[in-house]
């Protein structure tokens, strides 16, 4: 049976940045945090029928901000889900947390809930870099974050860094891979600063990098991760070894996930090989209304969209997978991915191997290429 995790959605936050596209929303003055766990419990026996018998393993609070949430509130989902669906006895539960003080004084009671790794968004360390993305804490808080993780029992936490930001230099890039790198995160999610549409950046561009200078920062940056014991596993994720984010990985290999919470997507495999992709009610407002569904929509893959979905999200992987996982994960004869395979291979963008699917350092770098050699 395919692995299954779970994502939790929490959409709140003290304040919307400029450059986010994530269904998230500015706090109020106080958050709805009972009623919501509840709707979240209750969202989640909706799909019970779909996990046929397995354990969780792994789950991720993502948002938004989770730990503007309190342990109590937190630790009322956790037994929800734990009696509701069950873990696995190794289970990986992550926790999104921003590093602001707040968040810190906050940390010790998460780890007694049974989280066991932590993602705190950092993104720079720079005051200047702070202020353009709109965040709230600051360079000094988010070093003492850190600190507060290891002092609360947090053996396994990541840093979010970006690069690619406003007027950054290729100095100024690296000075905030050196500092995230000193605090020893067993993981790394360094990636680049993209200008989505529905966001402030959007609307009012800020004066980003040119190309010539995000390639620098690209090239030196990853050899100063590999240095220090960082190893690129996946287009944006770096580890020290044995510190893989196992829930990600699960995504990455076409793994199976719930998704509970406002706006939070699953993808499920049916008792009879059917593969559903399921979307929830987005606004907070609407979802917590008792006369409104949680599910707001669903999509049944098909057989011909198979090929790119499942490639799509293991090509993100530097090592691929064994290509035998297209037949287990879809259910579908390798025999599918032929002609593509002979294409991607004689273009330099696949690895010429026929027990692995893998890309190869150029098609890594031209993966939407290689990927279109796949769609239906």
């Amino acid at each position: 049976m395919l692995p299954l995790a779970a994502y939790v959605h929490i959409p709140w936050c003290v304040r919307k940045c400029p450059y986010c596209d994530f269904n998230s929303h500015a706090a109020g003055a106080e958050l709805p945090e009972a009623a919501y766990a509840d709707a979240l419990l209750a969202d989640l026996d909706e799909d019970l029928e779909q996990v046929q018998q397995r354990r969780l393993t792994s789950i991720f609070f993502g948002g938004g901000t989770p730990s503007l949430f309190s342990a109590s509130a937190l630790g009322h989902i956790l037994d929800g889900l734990e009696r509701q669906v069950g873990f696995a006895d190794d289970i990986e539960i992550t926790l999104e947390a921003n590093p602001g003080t707040f968040e810190q004084a906050k940390f010790h009671d998460y780890r007694q809930l049974g989280i066991n790794r932590l993602s705190i968004g950092v993104q720079s360390f720079q005051a200047d870099k702070l202020k353009a993305l709109g965040r709230i804490h600051d360079g000094d808080e988010a070093v003492r974050a850190a600190d507060m993780a290891r002092a609360a029992g947090f053996d396994n936490f990541n840093l979010d860094l970006m690069h690619g930001l406003p007027q950054q230099s290729l100095d100024d890039a690296l000075a905030d891979l050196r500092t995230a790198i000193a605090q020893q995160p067993t993981h790394l999610s360094w990636y680049q600063l993209t200008v989505e549409p529905n966001t402030e950046f959007w609307s009012r561009p800020p004066l980003l990098p040119d190309d010539d200078i995000l390639w620098d920062i690209q090239e030196a940056g990853q050899a100063l991760l590999a240095e220090h014991g960082y190893r690129q596993y996946e287009t944006s994720a770096y580890a020290q070894p044995g510190r893989q984010a196992r829930h990600n990985l699960n995504y990455w290999t076409f793994g199976d996930f719930l998704g509970i919470g406002a706006g939070a997507h699953a993808k499920l495999t049916q008792a009879d090989g059917r593969i559903l992709r399921s979307w929830k009610t987005r606004t907070p407002k609407d979802y917590l209304d008792p006369g409104k569904p949680f599910r707001a929509g669903e999509k049944q893959l098909q057989t011909d969209e198979l090929p790119f979905e499942f490639l799509m999200n293991v090509l993100r992987l530097t090592d691929g997978v064994p290509a035998l996982l297209f037949t287990q994960r879809t259910g579908l004869s390798l025999d599918l991915l032929a002609a593509g395979r002979r294409e991607a291979e004689a273009r330099g963008l696949l690895v010429a191997d026929p027990q692995r699917l893998v890309a190869t350092p150029k098609g890594q770098l031209f993966l939407n290429d290689l990927l279109q050699l796949f769609l239906p």
